[in-house]
């Protein structure tokens, strides 16, 4: 058995179960099994035994919304199985759901001997994280309550708690105690001769502060149905482009993808909302870059998710100071978590601020909708919350003292606060990292756009000339500072950020395409950068690679330092189409298609930066989300910027 694991995703809730449909409570392929909601692991085991031994997988789980595999009893070729086990899951809105076969294969009855190992070890997301650090928890009570049909799981610190209860149908013939604090299952199953038994396997989790009723799904079938109801809901009414199929596969694939990440949030008054989370395993919640971006691709298309996105990040935008959560006044979330860590204060991201662009991308989202859907009801309700997020761009975020927007890396949150957030991201060619407060670049174009936004919606939606003039005047200053200060001209290229000193982080990095996105570089000068992204140290063949190969601090497998990101790329092709590069942005769609294609037409969150010249197969990144939501949508920003062409 492989240590693969296959993930079933539904809003909040989400289970990574191994190629058998096990969890193990081991740590595979880079990131943990188990069933978890809301930031916490709610079945840290799940382990079938057949008459004492594991079963053969005879044909393992496959990628999809439901698992479903084919298990064995051990033997040899001259002892054909007595039986076989049909596995199928599910998971629904804080449930989890299995419904087990048994098959006999013989002419004569047969007794067989299930057992389930079950556990619960509610560990918080952050604790399974590969980062080498440990969480101090005092005062934990854990508990074990046998049922009749099943078993509860109890986990309380001070007044935190979660339960998780597992039933089942026909109810087990005996709970065992394992030693461990698990608990074993145990049903004697007796078949007649080629007859068959069913086992349904219920799980409901109930996080902290959760006092919803939990409806737990009737089956697995039962899940798929509704599940395929709402990927029909999104796809709905949405064109495809007819001549390139690969793009219209992407583009569908995205969108089912999309309605399984929707994550709930609450409105400025209260209202419920639902928003795409950034992605599954590590970031099943709201996320403000990806959460602003992912709306943006989807704007043609689905303008809901946008609206949305709006009001929840109204909702919690900054209104005061806080050094922890690195919260300014006007400040738009980075992260939001739901954890006992996070509970706890023993990391940062209940609320966390640590982005310098998710601010401006909200003033460009709010733009980029109430111009393309012509409802100026949300511009006109988020007014305040708009002015708001101006003031600190112009303030706190440094356009009015340091004429850029600038950040400092965060102890104990990020230590780099663009979309290039991992640390070493924001380097100069030869690798070493930028020091003191960074000016990244990629930020000031989408400053330079939320302005000239906030700008036409001054104008035309809020009857403000005065301030309309003022942030038109702010973008042009920026964009004249710009290509004065990051233009490398030795180099015919922007620089990738400046450093405490005002000197040039001189990596060649695919930060410059989203200036193209942006608007912010002169026509010239756009030209010049769309190309030279293109050329083959920075086109792997499957997309753009983050940094340009033949750099010092190059490398293919690293997170950002010459992987390559289909958003990114979404991004870059965009922007060559708005500088009238449509041959190259063709290009860039056509290898992003087809590295989706190679994949079941799903986008990963990140590929390895191998070029497409010596690996005919895109190489995945190790520790990539399997669904994330910029890439879901990805392929709609595709086809927005080169049609189905």
């Amino acid at each position: 058995m492989t240590d693969r694991h296959h993930l079933l995703v539904h809003s909040t809730t989400f289970a990574a179960v191994g190629d058998g449909g096990d969890i193990t409570g081991v740590r595979g392929n880079g990131s943990p099994d188990g069933l978890f909601v809301r930031d916490a692991r709610h079945l840290s085991r799940w382990q079938l035994t057949v008459d004492g031994a594991v079963p053969e997988t005879l044909a393992p789980v496959a990628d999809g919304d439901a698992a479903r595999c084919v298990l064995v009893p051990r033997g040899g070729r001259t002892e054909p199985p007595a039986y076989t086990l049909f596995r199928e899951q599910a998971v629904g809105d804080s449930a989890f759901v299995e419904c087990l076969r048994v098959t006999g294969n013989r002419p004569v009855p047969s007794t067989v001997r299930l057992a389930l190992t079950v556990d619960a070890d509610f560990a918080d997301q952050f604790e399974l994280r590969s980062d080498h650090r440990t969480y101090f928890k005092s005062g934990v009570v854990r508990s074990r309550q046998v049922m009749d049909d099943g078993v509860e799981f109890r986990y309380r610190r001070g007044e935190w708690s979660s339960c998780t209860t597992v039933t089942a149908e026909p109810a087990p013939d005996g709970v065992e105690e394992t030693g461990t604090g698990a608990r074993r299952l145990v049903w004697t199953l007796d078949l007649e001769p080629h007859a068959t038994a069913e086992l349904t396997l219920r799980v409901i989790a109930r996080p902290h502060g959760d006092r919803r009723a939990v409806r737990v799904p009737c089956s697995p079938a039962a899940v798929n149905e509704r599940l395929l109801a709402l990927e029909g809901r999104f796809v709905e009414g949405v064109a495809f482009p007819t001549g390139w199929p690969e793009l219209a596969a992407a583009c569908a694939r995205g969108l089912a993808d999309l309605a399984a990440l929707q994550v709930p949030a609450t409105g400025p008054d209260g209202e419920e909302l639902r928003v795409p989370a950034a992605g599954a395993p590590w970031f099943l919640t709201l996320l403000g870059r990806d959460a602003l971006l992912t709306s943006l691709f989807t704007l043609p298309y689905r303008p809901g998710p946008a609206a949305d996105t709006l009001l929840a990040l109204a909702a919690t935008q900054a209104t005061g100071t806080a050094a922890g959560p690195v919260a300014q006044p006007g400040k738009i979330v980075h992260e939001v978590r739901h954890g006992e860590l996070a509970h706890f204060g023993q990391v940062p991201f209940r609320r966390y601020y640590g982005s310098v662009d998710a601010t401006p991308l909200f003033l460009v989202l709010l733009g980029a909708y109430t111009e393309r859907t012509g409802d100026t009801a949300i511009a006109r309700r988020l007014q305040p919350h708009a002015r708001a997020a101006i003031g600190w761009m112009l303030d706190h975020g440094g356009l009015t003292s340091r004429g850029y927007l600038v950040y400092r890396a965060d102890e104990g949150g990020l230590a780099n606060q663009n979309w290039k957030d991992s640390p070493g991201a924001i380097c100069s060619a030869d690798g070493s990292r930028a020091l003191g407060p960074v000016t990244a670049a990629g930020a000031q174009g989408y400053a330079y756009d939320a302005l000239r936004r906030t700008a036409w919606l001054a104008r035309t939606v809020w009857s403000d000339e005065v301030y309309a003039a003022l942030l038109e005047q702010a973008a042009a200053d920026l964009r004249d500072r710009f290509q004065r200060d990051f233009w490398m001209r030795e180099r015919s290229f922007p620089a990738l950020a400046l450093d405490g000193d005002g000197r040039q982080v001189d990596a060649l990095a695919s930060d410059a395409g989203h200036l193209l996105w942006s608007g912010l570089l002169d026509k010239e000068y756009g030209e010049v950068v769309g190309r030279r992204l293109l050329e083959p140290d920075f086109f792997s063949g499957w997309g753009v690679r983050t940094l340009a190969a033949g750099q010092g601090a190059y490398h293919p497998l690293s997170y950002h330092r010459g992987s390559v990101w289909p958003h990114d790329n979404a991004l870059i092709a965009l922007g060559l189409a708005r500088y009238g590069l449509h041959d190259e942005a063709r290009t860039v769609a056509h290898a992003l298609v087809d590295a989706a294609t190679a994949t079941g037409h799903r986008l990963p969150e990140v590929l390895a930066g191998y070029g497409r010249d010596t690996h005919a197969e895109p190489v995945p990144y190790p520790h990539a989300c399997v669904r994330e939501s910029r890439s879901a949508a990805a392929p709609l920003a595709l086809l927005t910027a080169v049609g189905g062409a």
